[in-house]
Parts: C-alpha cells; structure tokens; sequence
C-alpha cells in the first residue's frame, strides 16, 4: 500500500467517528437538513484557492478596500454556497465542504491531493459523453517536429487518481454525487480566450470549470458555465447573488438530466 493510501485509510478510520457523532440535522441556515425523502445527496467541493483568475480584482479593491485573499474568499465560500442552495432548493441532499473552513480544512486537504488535472475539449451538453484525453498529432515537415494544435475551446477537468477516495467519501458524508469545481476565471470587459476568434466582449465574464462524479467513480457531467455582467459590478457580494446564482442552477440542470438518462 502506498503512503497516500495509509495515509487516507488513517484520515477516514479515525474523523469518520467524530462525524457520525455530530448533529446532522442542522444545515448553513440552521434548519432541519434531514436527508430521508432526498433520493440524491451532493458533496460540494471548492477550487483550489490556486485555480482561480481574476482580472478585476483591482476595480474591486479599489471600490470595496477588499484584499486580493479577501476578495477570492468571497468568490470561492460565494459559489459553493450558491450551488448548495440551487441543489437544496431541487430537493437534493447537499453539503458544503466551505460550510466550515476550519471543521472540514483537513478534508479537503486530503481530497486536493488525490486530484489531478486535465485540460480538455470542452463536452457537448446536448449529447453528453465525458471527455477524454486526446493524443498529440506530431509529424515531421521540412526536418522540423511540429505539433498538430487544436483550436477546440478547453476546460480544466477533475480526475480521482485513487479510485479508493470515492468510496471513502461516500461513506463518510452520505454523499453519491461530488461536485468538483476545478478552476474559476473572472475576466475583465474585452478579455477573451486567446483560441477565440470572435469579437471582444463589452462584458465581463465569469467561467466556472467543474466535473461531477457519482460513488462508484463515474463522471456524470463536466465542462463550463459562463455568465457576462455589466462592467460596472464591483461589489462582490452583487455578483455571487446575481450571476453565481444563475451558474448553479444550470448545474443543477445539468444533474438533472443525467440522471433522468437510463443508465447502460
């Protein structure tokens, strides 16, 4: 066995009793959060505070004296929230691992080290199949190596590189559905993917790259949402119930037409 794999079966062996033994019946508002008519519950996962780029941080700061590190907290504890209450509000069971930074920090430690990352082609909502990677197309011209581009828009996917963590996660919160966001982006009026070739846009415009995995390690769903906002919107807290808002219900669109899929 190797060392991250003692190390996780030590993590659920020894915080499993301590959450078991905790009251369940509370949710982020306080509020009964008994979990027995939902017939799915979802474990929401927050960026890596790393994987996130914002480029109005500047105009935010200079209008609400908020910190770089204060702003991306807002952004990171606004979205997962947003998405807990969007899941909640479907009649999903859900939690938010940025419910409690402190009670749940050593957690998603654990889980950001079994996660790894992949830039990809970005999936097909209307004919949804997980994307995969795609090998590079090299050929030699005039005694030079050259590497076939591809022009496709990209997301950063999640993947689990121990198939073990889902079962264990599953356990410990009762979870089937794990909603991993992977990176968010925030661009300023004008900015626009470098593989675009469009015009610019008047807006900004916010970027949300997730994946989403049931129990048994299947991904169920991933890719991007985006939303523009007036270029005047500095207040952070604006944004988050405005726009963050409309991003988690079209996950929670997206969920639900998975699962209305017959499985294979």
């Amino acid at each position: 066995m190797q060392i991250k794999e003692v190390a996780f079966s030590f993590f659920i062996i020894f915080t499993a009793p301590q959450f078991w033994s905790q009251n369940p019946t509370l949710n982020k508002t306080g509020k009964d959060n008994t979990e027995a008519r939902a017939a799915h519950k979802v474990l929401i996962i927050p960026f890596e505070p790393r994987l996130y780029m914002g480029e109005i941080d500047r105009q935010i700061n200079l209008e609400t004296n908020l910190s770089a590190k204060e702003i991306r907290f807002k952004f990171r504890d606004g979205l997962n929230d947003q998405i807990y209450k969007a899941f909640r509000s479907a009649k999903f069971g859900a939690l938010d691992l940025m419910e409690d930074t402190l009670k749940y920090k050593k957690d998603l430690t654990d889980i950001y080290q079994y996660l790894s990352y992949d830039y990809l082609k970005v999936p097909d909502q209307k004919n949804y199949k997980p994307p995969v990677r795609e090998k590079e197309s090299k050929k030699v011209e005039k005694g030079q190596l050259n590497v076939e581009t591809n022009s496709d828009a990209r997301f950063m996917n999640a993947r689990i590189t121990n198939p073990k963590v889902m079962s264990a996660l599953s356990t410990k919160y009762r979870s089937d559905l794990f909603i991993f966001i992977n990176q968010l982006d925030i661009k300023a009026s004008g900015s626009k993917d470098p593989l675009y070739l469009g015009p610019e846009s008047e807006n900004r415009r916010i970027t949300v790259h997730y994946t989403i995995i049931n129990s048994q390690g299947k991904e169920i769903n991933s890719g991007l949402v985006e939303e523009e906002f007036d270029p005047s919107l500095n207040n952070p807290k604006k944004i988050v119930d405005k726009h963050f808002s409309r991003i988690a219900l079209t996950l929670v669109e997206r969920v639900n037409k998975q699962l209305s899929i017959p499985s294979k």
